[in-house]
Parts: C-alpha cells; sequence; structure tokens
C-alpha cells in the first residue's frame, strides 16, 4: 500500500478522510502540527530546539520539520497520510529527498468547487475539544446546536468565518499551484472530487492506491 500526501484547500474534507483511513485501512494520520507539539513536550533536544525557533516567532525550517518525520516514522512497517506538510515545491524537494527517496507514494488533490467550500466551512460547527465535526447543512447534530458524543454545545471556529476563509483560500492557491504541478512533473499526482459526498471521496482515495 501506498504512502500518501494530501494536498487540498483548508475545508476540503482532508481530516475526515485522513480519520475514516486510519480507522479503516490502518493508516497512520501524520499532521506537523500535532508531532511539532507533541515533540516540545518530550523536553528533548529536538523539542527545546523547535520550542527556541516558535518561542521567537520564527518559522520552522523545512529541514527541522523533515528530522521531526525522520525521528517519528517508520516506512518499513507502517502506511502514513502526511497532512500539512509539504505545502510548497522546497518542502517537497525536502520531503522527496530526505524522507521518501526510498519509498513509494502519491499525492492526492482534493479538488473542490470554492463556493461550495466556503459555504461548508461556514457552516461549519464543531465540539468543544474539537474531535467532532458538524455541517448545519449536510451532517447537522440531532439536536440542533448540540454535539451528539460530548452533548455539549458546538461552537464555531474563529477562522470560519467568510471572509477569514477567502484569505486562507488565496493563500492556499497561491503556494500549492506550483506544488501541484510539482507532483505532476514527477507523475504521482491523483485527484479525487471533494464535492461528492464522505463515502464516494473514501473510495476515490482507495482505487487512486490501487
Amino acid at each position: 500500500m501506498k504512502n500518501i500526501v494530501f494536498i487540498g484547500p483548508p475545508g476540503s474534507g482532508k481530516g475526515t478522510q485522513a480519520a475514516i483511513l486510519n480507522e479503516k485501512h490502518g493508516f497512520n494520520h501524520v499532521s506537523t502540527g500535532n508531532l511539532l507539539r507533541a515533540e516540545i513536550k518530550k523536553d528533548n533536544a529536538l523539542g527545546n530546539k523547535i520550542k527556541g525557533v516558535m518561542s521567537s516567532g520564527e518559522l520552522v525550517s523545512d529541514e527541522l520539520v523533515a528530522q521531526l518525520l525522520k525521528e517519528n516514522i517508520d516506512l518499513s512497517c507502517k502506511q502514513y497520510i502526511f497532512d500539512g506538510f509539504p505545502r510548497n515545491v522546497n518542502q517537497a524537494e525536502v520531503f522527496q529527498d530526505e524522507i521518501m527517496s526510498k519509498s513509494n507514494y502519491v499525492a492526492l488533490l482534493f479538488d473542490v468547487d470554492t463556493e461550495k467550500l466556503v459555504e461548508r466551512i461556514i457552516n461549519r460547527r464543531v465540539s468543544k475539544d474539537g474531535t467532532q465535526i458538524y455541517n448545519l447543512k449536510t451532517k447537522p447534530p440531532k439536536v440542533a446546536g448540540i454535539c451528539d458524543v460530548t452533548g455539549e454545545a458546538l461552537v464555531q471556529r474563529k477562522d470560519d468565518t467568510e471572509e477569514v476563509v477567502r484569505n486562507r483560500l488565496d493563500v492556499y492557491l497561491k503556494e500549492t499551484a506550483p506544488l501541484v504541478e510539482f507532483y505532476k512533473s514527477k507523475n504521482i499526482l491523483n485527484s479525487v472530487n471533494a464535492d461528492l459526498n464522505i463515502d464516494q471521496v473514501t473510495e476515490q482515495i482507495m482505487n487512486s492506491l490501487e
């Protein structure tokens, strides 16, 4: 089974699909943001180095992220979904040279209509711990405003307003267009229609790995 690099704008369903592939197909979901926070908590040399960089307000370098990934994954016996790295061509080159040079992987683009995506995100509601995700139109809770699992009131993320969403999409498009071309040139880019329902998107992803 191939490893996967998820490419897609915020709200395109990458997190939902990563959870499904983890539960049903044994993939390990690698979020660089979560790895960075976890490494800092370890209070080791790498974690302290990352903490120092972040505390100074600087971005963690691509090489440092690559080192973090290498120390936290085992490509010899596990399959991974990489989400959040690489985000641009330089990161993709570091990722390929430093991490995936001897491993089989595919880049998977979540292709989605921008206007549908904006509507999807501004209607998104989540549980207070962020683990349960709903949509007021396509996946509403059983009781309006209440999480089915925790029983607590649902919240709207501060960055799920239309203005913020459109700004984030602009940044994503500027960063990602060259990345898509990079993976096309390597002949390892597949795409899925992320406007379809959840089960159909999952089926597309699994078909792309065959």
